[in-house]
């Protein structure tokens, strides 16, 4: 019985641990990126290649510029996140790994268009 109260208590976190969304440390930077959003940047294909690092890492999804940097950390999925990093990652971002709530949490990260 004891057994299955923990395990109930465990599932509840953890529950709560991936529905909850984080923001903590991160909230202040993503106010400050999405002011730089509203002034709808424009970075070319080799200016996003050159944020290609664990610790300056641009993603593009769908010809849109995330400064997922902040996030790099955090990623569920370990080191994938830097696979395409300052490269296009649209195919990645849209696998069947990611639940549908990084739908929403990517919009935190946008900084610009990228040029065509």
């Amino acid at each position: 019985m004891e057994i299955a109260i923990i395990a109930l208590i465990l599932a509840v976190l953890l529950g709560a641990f991936i529905l909850v969304p984080r923001h903590g440390k991160l909230a202040h930077k993503n106010k400050v990126k999405s002011t730089v959003a509203n002034s709808k940047a424009s970075y070319s294909k080799t200016e996003v290649m050159l944020h290609n690092k664990r610790t300056d890492c641009w993603i593009i999804i769908k010809d849109k510029v995330y400064d997922v940097t902040s996030y790099v950390e955090e990623h569920p999925g370990g080191d994938a996140i830097l696979a395409h990093a300052g490269d296009d990652s649209t195919e990645g971002f849209y696998g069947p790994q990611h639940a549908t709530r990084v739908f929403d949490m990517i919009d935190d990260f946008y900084i610009g268009d990228l040029q065509k």
